[in-house]
């Protein structure tokens, strides 16, 4: 990635298809996802969709993505001088699109963080308007559009279950290859066989996680999550919920603790899995396996064809000849800044739905047992930057392990996390995402919660609690969940 100066300006950062994506032929270009009308437009069929599946089965419905202002993208409150600059040189560079003279490829998915992460603003998760069908073609690119992306549908990556040898597969397979652009010339690399994956039932998908509050996620001690793992324990031993942590340890047998990182034991947290443990781990494996980018932890190029390398590699580094110590770190180190400096979504208080609903709508979703594992609040240490020290972090989860049954379960293990586990996922700025789930088979909520109930799930047992309610009820847990 291109160095940025202190003051470098910038232009902006829940397997099946999303039922109101169209199919779009390969070139076709996307309308402009920064364009406010573009953007209204396309939230606008969302919420349509929406509607449409809510209808099924009771009354409640889900009142779609709030369309007040986005409520999250903004530093936390309290940085010093210093710590804003180094977010706002972070954001700079999380939104700069990448080049083949960069690093990019020859492998990847995107072409930079903030394409993934933007909605509903910079630091989110997948916008109205997909970005990947445009860039299949940028630059003359000759990428043919795999059949599960869509224009409207979410940004996803794909994961093969099985290699052709029939092994457990598990890792991602990049969408979109060099191959045919300008500024890569002599670089033939073909995309993967998606096809045939899709007619075996072999390729499974994973769309952006969110990373508003990350760095206050990540301040959470060991000891809080541990601790939290006991409560309710009597509770949640006859709702039917375990939960564990993704342990990553050689040699260590798994027996109900959370997801262990592999190199010093603690407690991963971050990725649908908790499979990494911190925000520079989860920029530098984002970066090389998403934009094909090497970096100072991820030196390797995932394909090392020398017709397709146009830089130096790895391609992003420490610079140590840097005249300040903000153009010296990587862009590795300066994404870690701006997630860890993000400031946590604001909820609303009486929208959708007014007030009254809302708080009687969170009583519920404790009620019925929800809040065993997307746990309201949990709290941060003494940490470094003062704006992360002993907060609380109102996420709605435990960032532990959960069995989600066979519906959920997508066949991939990382670290002990099995085929059918996965984090709990934060629930807070729900109120304005439009698809959901790990994969995000749907843009309606209502649906994303009766999909926790399944053949071995731990919250089947919540989830029937969910359909007893009144339909006044379901839709005051709708509105609450909304209001996030």
């Amino acid at each position: 990635m291109k160095t940025h100066g202190l003051l470098a300006s910038f232009a902006l950062l829940l397997a099946a298809c999303n039922p109101s994506g169209d199919d779009t032929a390969a070139g076709a270009q996307a309308p402009a996802a920064t364009d406010p009308g573009t953007r209204r437009e396309s939230i606008a069929a969302v919420q349509v969709d929406s509607s449409s599946l809510s209808a099924r089965g009771s009354s409640a419905r889900d009142p779609g993505p709030r369309g007040a202002l986005a409520g999250a993208g903004q530093a936390l409150p309290g940085l010093s001088a210093m710590e804003q600059a180094a977010f706002d040189g972070g954001r700079a560079d999380f939104i700069e699109e990448e080049t083949a003279p960069d690093g990019l490829g020859p492998t990847m998915n995107l072409d930079s963080c903030g394409g993934c992460h933007s909605q509903p603003s910079v630091g989110g998760t997948s916008p109205p308007v997909n970005p990947q069908i445009a860039f299949a073609s940028k630059l003359s690119a000759t990428n043919a559009i795999p059949s599960f992306i869509k224009l409207n549908g979410p940004v996803r990556e794909a994961r093969f279950v099985k290699s052709s040898d029939g092994r457990r597969d598990g890792g991602v397979h990049a969408l979109f290859t060099l191959a045919g652009r300008t500024d890569a010339g002599g670089c033939l690399v073909k995309q993967p066989d998606f096809a045939s994956a899709v007619t075996a039932g072999n390729v499974v998908f994973r769309i952006p996680t969110p990373l508003f509050g990350a760095g206050l996620i990540e301040q959470i001690p060991d000891s809080e999550i541990l601790a939290n793992l006991t409560r309710n324990a009597s509770t949640k031993k006859s709702a039917g919920i375990r939960g564990r942590g993704n342990i990553m340890l050689a040699f260590q047998a798994v027996s109900a603790q959370p997801n262990k990182n592999g190199n010093d034991g603690t407690l991963g947290r971050f990725g649908w899995k908790a499979q990494n443990k911190s925000l520079l781990v989860f920029s530098g494996e984002a970066y090389n396996v998403e934009m094909g980018i090497t970096n100072d932890l991820f030196p390797t190029e995932r394909d090392e064809t020398d017709a397709c390398q146009y830089t130096t590699s790895p391609n992003s580094v420490t610079h140590l000849d840097a005249a300040t110590p903000l153009e010296a770190i990587s862009s590795i180190e300066k994404f870690a800044n701006f997630m860890r400096l993000l400031g946590a979504p604001v909820p609303s208080a009486d929208q959708p739905g007014g007030t009254v609903s809302i708080t009687n709508g969170k009583a519920l979703f404790a009620s019925v047992g929800c809040a065993l594992c997307h746990v309201p609040t949990l709290h941060t240490g003494n940490a470094p930057v003062a704006a992360l020290r002993y907060k609380d972090v109102n996420l709605y989860s435990d960032l532990l392990l959960h069995d989600m049954g066979s519906s959920l379960g997508d066949g991939v293990a990382q670290g002990q996390a099995g085929g059918q586990e996965f984090r709990t996922a934060p629930l807070w700025g729900l109120g304005q995402r439009l698809f959901f789930l790990h994969d995000g088979r749907t843009a309606d909520l209502k649906q994303a919660v009766l999909a926790h109930r399944s053949d071995g799930s731990e919250a089947s047992g919540v989830v029937s609690k969910f359909n007893n309610l009144a339909d006044r009820e379901q839709q005051d847990v709708l509105n609450f969940l909304r209001s996030l």
